[in-house]
């Protein structure tokens, strides 16, 4: 027995007692007796309690504030049923065996364990309430309860959770809200703690906030009460196994074949380049696609907060920054990797996103010899973008005047790309931006190419057409003595790639 202890604050994980060569379904000896082999029987033999038949709502009826009231009851005797479930399941498992067994077995035992149980409950299920049941149990054992499913969903790039009863999720650009929840916050809390344990981190009344990394590499955010007034909160930003390709890019309308080929030998040419945009605008999946324009024969070292690029080269050293333990020793920061990765002989330094004071020792890496390197941050504008740097820079304490802030930036960053996401979820590279040097105190830049938003029509698109502005780059001479050849026609000032509502 557990004590008569809710299921969802049992760890799942963990001895129940030393028991040796023992299937995880079969319950250890008491005082010398034979161990019993029906994971589904109740304690003292009885079967457990039948519960009340569940209202049938009809066919086609409208919802209504009864049919929803109708729905949360279903809901509730789920749940009910599925922990008393996973209760006798828990209390019958040999939990310290459970990782040393053939996984296909143990889900099979454990499958077949939960059909008895359900049948011997006179649960008031149809087959597929009844596999799904099945389904959700063994993901409370072995993944991550409710969020299980939606973890596989390869649609899905965002998933949010305000609290147990409101899951949201990202497809496509844009925020749907889920019918998934979890029991209670306990039951909500009981999943974080699994979450920040397997990466050897805690969360508690004395540390609640954490960034964890799941093993997909999904990056995963918790808060919790007191800080959350409301309950616990967790944001998933899940890992890409496939990378978007260029050609990815331009199916979907991110930018024109043109832009992409001058994008392509701003890489080659080893200019350094910032991409800016705000959350969710696809800054990281540009960074993706441009570096595979770097050969591979360049040594590239890569920085990263929580590791998301995906280089393509042979010749790659990935390097991640280390959150402070327990104790709050041991923390090691971008700054220190990127002043790390200059020891380490590279072509190329690639920083995930600057956010701090990192911006300066990345800014003298590229003045310094350290060409065709990139990074993103966040901004909304490219002129924004280059403000965000000034104040990163303040943020080292060096005490320089605005003015030496800012020749430094301008010395230093050859191309600013601005990638935008739009009110109806699509994401398009709104601006190419060439720093061209100082005028006084001020950065002086010019737009190679924009995209011109034109409205909105009944179905909520987004109207609008990319187009050049007529301007030839003054690093046009360095592509070329690259050997990369840009026809003049491609800075003409016309409309390129995609009518206005994105036909093309």
């Amino acid at each position: 027995m557990i004590d008569g202890r809710d299921p969802y604050t049992v760890p799942l994980f963990g001895p129940q007692g030393e028991v040796e060569n023992k299937p995880p379904w079969e319950a250890p000896a008491q005082d010398g007796a034979p161990a019993e082999k029906l994971p589904w029987e109740m304690p003292n033999g009885a079967p457990g309690s039948p519960v009340p038949p569940r209202p049938q709502k009809p066919e086609g009826r409208p919802k209504t504030a009864q049919t929803d009231e109708e729905d949360a009851t279903q809901v509730t005797l789920a749940h009910e049923i599925k922990a008393r479930i996973h209760k006798q399941l828990i209390e019958r498992l040999n939990l310290s065996n459970l990782d040393s067994q053939d996984r296909e077995h143990v889900v099979g035992e454990i499958r077949r364990a939960v059909q008895d149980l359900l049948t011997r409950e006179a649960a008031p299920l149809n087959l597929d309430e009844r596999e799904r049941l099945v389904e959700e149990v063994l993901n409370e054992i072995f993944g991550l309860g409710p969020l299980e499913p939606l973890l596989q969903d390869p649609t899905i790039s965002d998933i949010l959770v305000n609290t147990y009863s409101q899951v949201y999720v990202e497809r496509d650009g844009r925020i749907q809200r889920t019918d998934v929840r979890f029991k209670d916050n306990r039951h909500l809390l009981q999943v974080i703690d699994r979450i920040v344990s397997a990466v050897g981190r805690r969360i508690d009344d004395s540390s609640p906030m954490v960034d964890a990394r799941l093993a997909d590499g999904s990056r995963v955010n918790a808060i919790i009460p007191p800080l959350a007034i409301d309950g616990p909160h967790v944001s998933i930003r899940k890992f890409k196994k496939d990378a978007l390709s260029a050609q990815d890019l331009l199916r979907v309308e991110t930018v024109t074949s043109q832009m992409l080929e001058l994008l392509q030998g701003i890489v080659k040419a080893r200019l350094n380049v910032l991409i800016s945009g705000g959350t969710g605008a696809g800054k990281t999946t540009l960074l993706n696609v441009l570096s595979s324009s770097i050969p591979s024969n360049e040594r590239i070292v890569t920085i990263e907060d929580s590791a998301e690029l995906q280089m393509r080269q042979p010749h790659v050293v990935r390097l991640e920054t280390r959150p402070p333990n327990v104790e709050g020793m041991g923390e090691v920061t971008s700054r220190q990797l990127v002043i790390n990765a200059l020891r380490m002989r590279p072509d190329r330094i690639i920083v995930g996103e600057v956010r701090g004071p990192e911006a300066v020792d990345m800014l003298q890496a590229m003045n310094t010899g350290h060409d065709g390197s990139l990074t993103t941050l966040h901004a909304n504008s490219p002129r924004d973008a280059l403000s965000r740097l000034e104040t990163m820079i303040s943020m080292a304490n060096l005490a320089l005047p605005e003015k030496a802030m800012r020749q430094q930036v301008a010395s230093a960053i050859d191309v600013v790309i601005q990638v935008t996401r739009f009110s109806d979820g699509s994401r398009r590279l709104s601006s190419i931006s060439e720093i061209v040097g100082m005028e006084g105190d001020v950065i002086t830049m010019q737009e190679i190419f924009m995209y011109e938003r034109q409205g909105i029509n009944e179905d909520g698109k987004v109207l609008g057409r990319f187009r050049a502005t007529g301007i030839r780059p003054r690093f046009a001479e360095r592509l070329s003595a690259s050997g990369i050849d840009l026809s003049t026609a491609l800075f003409s000032n016309v409309e390129f790639g995609y009518a206005a509502g994105g036909d093309r």
